[in-house]
């Protein structure tokens, strides 16, 4: 059997927060540990608060740990000097780049800054690591336009390709989906996944988008308040109970069995539901959300929904309190057993 790879990235009994002349500091998380390997896509995950952008600047060396040691190829994060640091870690923040006179080119260029002299002068070699850079992203096309007439989404491949052009062992994202629709977000996430297949690097991001992160990291770190962090793929957490611990929180509710998370809403009463297929299961689905419970069996039922399929378009018939109709859409349906119960 093949053995695990040297970690690139390791954090031991970590203590995050922020340190504050004469008085205690604050601290946000402690006890923290984990580790990065090579070719993973790993995903950062926590509710609002919990310290996920504070765990990565401590990772990345941008605010001291309050305990504990980060290592980065072996060497103390803190220790290295901010040139080797930027070779070996590149960092992407949610700050946004307003400047509109820098072509697409020129920002990706900007990660060659750790291999260039004091001039800033490009050789032939860094010229041909932004191309690659660039290509590896799919913004070779985006080359010449100006940073001020990029989409969010081709402005986020820009920043991607120019932490890609610093040729690190480990790449540090915050939030790189924020701003983005989710057609944008679905095809950074991609990106950043194929980017790990391709060149082996490690890449770590912080992301509230669950749906994304269990479809696409190798691995979740999952930061609840006050830590510790828990660390293992995706599958592994749900069926642990980490991931709906986690995010627990009144009104929201993990389900395992589908892998999503919804609200929780006041339970109105039962509803029989009667049918099968794609239709059903959004009825399903419908009912759930208004907080009706929904049973095959019809048991303490004050409604019965059957699904019906009128020459391929969907109908539901309705029967409450011995009055029967049908109604042509889920919206027309709801309304109608809300209208029964007064």
């Amino acid at each position: 059997m093949p053995t695990m790879p040297d970690p690139v990235l390791t954090a031991h009994d970590l203590t995050i927060g922020y340190a504050a002349p004469r008085r205690a500091p604050t601290v946000v998380a402690e006890r923290l540990a984990a580790t990065l390997y090579p070719g993973e896509l790993v995903c950062l995950a926590g509710p609002n608060g919990a310290g996920k952008s504070t765990l990565l600047r401590t990772l990345a060396g941008m605010q001291p740990a309050l305990a504990g040691d980060v290592r980065l190829g072996g060497d103390e994060v803190a220790a290295l000097e901010p040139r080797e640091r930027a070779r070996r870690m590149s960092v992407v923040l949610t700050d946004r780049v307003e400047d509109g006179h820098l072509t697409a080119y020129a920002l990706a260029a900007l990660g060659r800054h750790p291999y260039t002299d004091w001039t800033g002068r490009l050789t032939a070699r860094d010229e041909a690591v932004v191309r690659w850079a660039m290509e590896a992203v799919g913004a070779k096309p985006l080359a010449a336009r100006p940073i001020g007439e990029l989409s969010d989404g081709e402005r986020q491949k820009i920043m991607i390709a120019r932490a890609l052009a610093q040729e690190p062992l480990v790449m540090l994202l915050d939030e790189p989906t924020a701003f983005l629709d989710l057609p944008n977000r679905v095809e950074i996430m991609r990106v950043l996944r194929a980017l790990t297949r391709q060149t082996g690097r490690a890449i770590l991001l912080s992301t509230h988008d669950l749906d994304l992160a269990l479809r696409s990291a190798d691995r979740l770190w999952l930061l609840p308040h006050g830590g510790p962090l828990h660390d293992g793929a995706p599958e592994d957490l749900v069926l642990s109970g980490a991931l709906e611990a986690t995010f627990r929180s009144e009104g929201i509710a993990f389900d395992r069995q589908t892998g999503t998370f919804a609200i929780v809403a006041v339970r109105t009463g039962g509803v029989a539901l009667a049918g099968e297929g794609m239709i059903a299961l959004w009825t399903r689905r419908a009912l759930e959300r208004e907080g009706y419970r929904v049973a095959d069996d019809g048991a303490e039922a004050f409604a019965r929904v059957e699904v019906l399929d009128r020459e391929g378009n969907p109908r539901w018939r309705c029967t409450a309190s011995g009055v029967a109709g049908e109604y042509g859409s889920l919206h027309a349906l709801i309304a109608a057993l809300r209208a029964t119960q007064g």
